[in-house]
C-alpha cells in the first residue's frame, strides 16, 4: 500500500503527524519507538528569546479532553537551531518548526532563520488562546493573517509554509482564505477551543491562567466540521486535527478533505498512539480492499448537496 502524501513539495511518507505543544521536540518519545515510523514532527513552538509560559497550574484534564495553559514555554530560537534540529535530523521524518511571535517582525526574522537552517516545514502559530501577545490576534481578523503570511513567505524560500488556524473565529473559512490568498502552502485546523474548569469547593478557577485551551476527543466533531468545510473553500492541502486517537479517526479527518493528520493529545494517554494511527489506516485501508491513501482523501459522501 501506497501511504505516502504531499503537503506543497514536502512529501511525506505516510499522513501521520504529531501536533506541535504535544511533543516536545521529539527527544521524549524516541524513546518509545523509531520517529522515522511516522510522516513528521510538529516541534513545540519556537519564539525569537525563550519562554517561561504561564504559572502553574497550567493543565487540567476533563472528561474526554484536557485544558492546558502552557503559555508557550519554549527554548527559544537558537537553542532550538543548536539543539533540537539536529537531534529530528537523525531520523527519517520531516522536521516542522512551529512559529511564534509577538509582531509581524519577529514571525518574519523566526521563520527566515529557520529556513535557513533546514528545516523541512515552518507552521505559523497565529492561534494559541494562551497568552496575551500575539498568538490569536493574528488569527482574527483575515485581513491581518493575509499581509503576516505574506510577509513571511517573502523571507522563507525552501521550507514549506504552513498555517495553523483557530476555532475560535468567527468564520474560519474567510480565514484559511486569507492564509491561501498570503501565500501558505498548506493549513493546519484546528487548534484548542478555549474553555476554563472551576473547582466549586474553592470557589476558584482551576487553571492560574482562569482559561486554556480545550483538546482531545470532545473538540473532534468540531474539528471535523471546520476541516470539511475548509477543504471545500481552499485549494491548498489541509492537515486535519483534533482528538485524533485511532486510524479510524484518521480517516474520518481525510475523508471529510484533508491529506494529513496530526495527533495532539493522545500522546499524552499513550506515547505510542501516532504510530497506532499509522497502523490503523493500514488496517483500514487493508480491509476496504484500498491501495493508495489518496483514495481516502475527500471520498466524503453526501446526499444533502447544501452541505
Amino acid at each position: 500500500m501506497n501511504l505516502s502524501v504531499s503537503i506543497g513539495k514536502l512529501k511525506l511518507k505516510n499522513p501521520v503527524l504529531v501536533a506541535s505543544g504535544t511533543f516536545g521536540y521529539g527527544e521524549e518519545f524516541s524513546e518509545f519507538y523509531d520517529l522515522g515510523r511516522i510522516g513528521g514532527v510538529m516541534m513545540k513552538g519556537i519564539s525569537l528569546k525563550p519562554r517561561e509560559g504561564n504559572p502553574p497550574p497550567r493543565v487540567y484534564e476533563t472528561p474526554c479532553g484536557m485544558l492546558n495553559a502552557i503559555g508557550l514555554q519554549n527554548v527559544g530560537l537558537n537553542k532550538f537551531i543548536k539543539e533540537k534540529l539536529p537531534f529530528i535530523r537523525q531520523f527519517d521524518t520531516a522536521a516542522i518548526a512551529n512559529v511564534l511571535g509577538n509582531t509581524p517582525a519577529e514571525y518574519v526574522r523566526i521563520s527566515r532563520q529557520l529556513d535557513e537552517a533546514g528545516v523541512d516545514a515552518i507552521e505559523l502559530n497565529v492561534s494559541c488562546p494562551n497568552v496575551k501577545k500575539g498568538g490569536i490576534a493574528f488569527c482574527a481578523d483575515p485581513r491581518t493573517l493575509g499581509r503576516l503570511v505574506g510577509k513571511v513567505r517573502e523571507a522563507v524560500r525552501n521550507a514549506v509554509l504552513i498555517v495553523k488556524l483557530s476555532p475560535n473565529v468567527t468564520d474560519i473559512r474567510s480565514v484559511a482564505r486569507a492564509a491561501e490568498e498570503g501565500g501558505a502552502d498548506a493549513v493546519s485546523l484546528i487548534n484548542t477551543l478555549t474553555g476554563m474548569a472551576i473547582d466549586a469547593r474553592t470557589r476558584r478557577p482551576v487553571l492560574a491562567n482562569v482559561t486554556g485551551g480545550l483538546s482531545g476527543p470532545a473538540i473532534k466533531p468540531i474539528a471535523l466540521r471546520m476541516v470539511h468545510e475548509v477543504c471545500k473553500e481552499v485549494k491548498i492541502p489541509v492537515i486535519g486535527m483534533g482528538g485524533i486517537a485511532t486510524g479510524l479517526d484518521a480517516v474520518e479527518f481525510m475523508l471529510a478533505g484533508a491529506t494529513a493528520v496530526a495527533v495532539g493529545t493522545a500522546n499524552f494517554v499513550s506515547p505510542g498512539a501516532a504510530p497506532a494511527v499509522v497502523d490503523g489506516i493500514e488496517e483500514f485501508m487493508r480491509a476496504e480492499g484500498l491501495e493508495d491513501v489518496s483514495e481516502l482523501i475527500g471520498g466524503l459522501l453526501i446526499d444533502n448537496p447544501d452541505h
